[in-house]
């Protein structure tokens, strides 16, 4: 019985399967239906590869299709390349017979690499189209392609005849980078970067001793991943950034400092770079208009050439650091001045003033309103473990008419080891600083009140709206104010500084922080 029964059963499936014909395709007749008439890929530099970018293709119709061709509008010479559901076709550019099944869809995915001479002269654009060829019509259906290349000058490591690339010394270690050239073939001097295109950077770029990188108004700098800038012992870097003239155009006389990644998702993205590093004994280093987003860490500052020098070692006006994933500035022993200065957004701290130094900052807005339940704005401290020596003297660290705020409770701290020279001052400004719990009720450091010597006019901001800023967007990194701030007229007149970040005329007495108040942007 047993055998008669499997029979049946393996006739009655041979039967339903014979019967089917839900995989028998027909030739398309047209009526693709797509996610986008036109695929905009994002700026792109010359002979870099894009980022992918998908298109979903919709077979709404109750057959089962066969599409026999799609294809790249300019064929194997197009600077595009597709894939369809995983196949590569023809040089990722043709692919024939193509399937897909009733009420369903596929992905189409598109990349490009081209060169500033593949692009249309006028406009610097490339175009091409996906083609969708049907057997109803001699006309296909089309979704366009749109690219707009941009040249640059790109600066990065030689590879020798032996197949190895050059490698800068780093204490005991080699790292993937190289010394910027006067004389370089094809860049020119490296050592003065316009604004006439972008400069790319592969690998760090090293300033060499007693050398001075410039950078001129308005240059623009992109750093590839695990890529940045370092500035050597007796070495200087002048970033000669501009003030604002037109505030519809903030950013025209800036110079900026961010990732090589141009698409819009990565506007506001942390960690795409690594940092800018002013090495013990670099000398007279000025960023002036400038930003610098979206590294590991904004600036990197490591020991200074004697803190009895008359000018200090980095000079700061109206630099913005933004999406830090660690530090927005992390100075070790370092000797910084800033004025108009905006942090906003790091992994674990905005301004970290530590192992000792001596620190000047005027007109200045440190917040942090990173997602990290334990970031703060400010750290100071004099201490780090395992150097030698484990203390430096702390000579100075005077914030006046500053904003220290941010996301969490709790957003400045300071950390004092052993007997060295620790010196501190906050003169009109204003500070989040919510002693929940009050585990910093007794500590010496944090008498806010009653200690003269190291405060005068200090707004505490807790729980109350009172002292809130109230930023125009503060994840966006706008940190504009407004009549609405809680630090209007706050400051003192004997730090007045007569321009703000922005340019524009501070009243008397002035607000705190970088920025002037006036109405927001609509």
């Amino acid at each position: 019985m047993r055998p008669l029964l499997l029979v049946v059963f393996g006739f009655i499936v041979i039967s339903f399967i014979s019967c089917r014909n839900d995989f028998e395709f027909s030739p398309s007749t047209g009526g693709l239906e797509f996610s986008r008439d036109t695929i905009y890929l994002d700026t792109v530099f010359t002979n870099v590869s894009s980022s992918t970018y998908m298109l979903k293709v919709y077979n709404k119709s109750n057959k089962d299709i066969s599409i026999p061709s799609i294809r790249l509008g300019k064929g194997l010479q197009s600077k595009y390349r597709i894939t369809v559901d995983g196949l590569v076709g023809q040089d990722n550019r043709i692919f024939t017979n193509v399937e897909l099944l009733a009420k369903d869809s596929m992905f189409v995915f598109i990349e490009m690499t081209a060169g500033i001479a593949d692009a249309n002269p006028g406009d610097f654009l490339y175009t091409d189209q996906i083609e969708f060829h049907n057997i109803a019509t001699v006309t296909p259906q089309t979704v366009e392609l749109v690219t707009l290349i941009q040249d640059a000058y790109f600066l990065y490591p030689q590879r020798f005849e032996n197949g190895t690339t050059e490698t800068l010394p780093i204490g005991d270690d080699e790292i993937y980078g190289f010394y910027l050239d006067e004389n370089d073939p094809i860049n020119g001097n490296e050592y003065f970067w316009n604004n006439s295109k972008p400069y790319v950077i592969y690998g760090y770029a090293a300033v060499a001793p007693n050398k001075t990188l410039t950078v001129q108004a308005g240059a623009r700098i992109h750093f590839h991943s695990g890529s940045g800038l370092i500035v050597g012992n007796n070495a200087s870097i002048k970033v000669n950034g501009l003030p604002v003239t037109d505030e519809t155009q903030p950013l025209q006389n800036q110079v900026i400092f961010e990732g090589d990644r141009l698409e819009p998702f990565f506007e506001n993205v942390a960690g795409q770079w690594g940092t800018i590093w002013l090495t013990q004994g670099s000398k007279e280093n000025e960023f002036n208009n400038c930003i610098i987003k979206n590294a590991t860490v904004g600036l990197f500052v490591t020991g200074n050439t004697g803190l009895s020098n008359i000018a200090p070692d980095v000079k700061l006006s109206n630099v913005q650091i933004y999406n830090s994933t660690n530090v927005g500035i992390l100075a070790r022993t370092g000797y910084i001045t800033g004025e108009n200065v905006v942090i906003n957004r790091a992994g674990q701290v905005s301004l970290a003033c530590s192992y000792g130094g001596s620190y000047e900052f005027t007109h200045c807005t440190f917040n942090n309103s990173f997602p990290n339940a334990r970031q703060v704005s400010v750290i100071i401290d004099n201490y780090i473990e395992g150097a030698i020596p484990p203390t430096q003297p702390l000579v100075k660290a005077t914030f006046q008419n500053s904003i220290i705020y941010g996301s969490n409770q709790i957003q400045m701290l300071i950390v004092k080891e052993g007997t060295d020279t620790f010196n501190y001052f906050f003169d009109h400004c204003l500070i989040k600083f919510n002693n929940i719990s009050n585990p910093f009720t007794n500590n010496p450091l944090y008498q806010f009140p009653t200690d003269s010597l190291h405060y005068n006019m200090v707004y505490l901001a807790t729980n109350s709206s009172l002292f809130n800023p109230n930023y125009f967007n503060v994840n966006a990194n706008k940190l504009f104010i407004d009549d609405t701030s809680g630090v209007i007229g706050k400051g003192a007149n004997s730090f007045y500084i007569e321009k703000d970040i922005l340019n524009r005329t501070r009243s008397t007495p002035p607000d705190l922080g970088a920025y002037q108040n006036a109405p927001f942007p609509e």
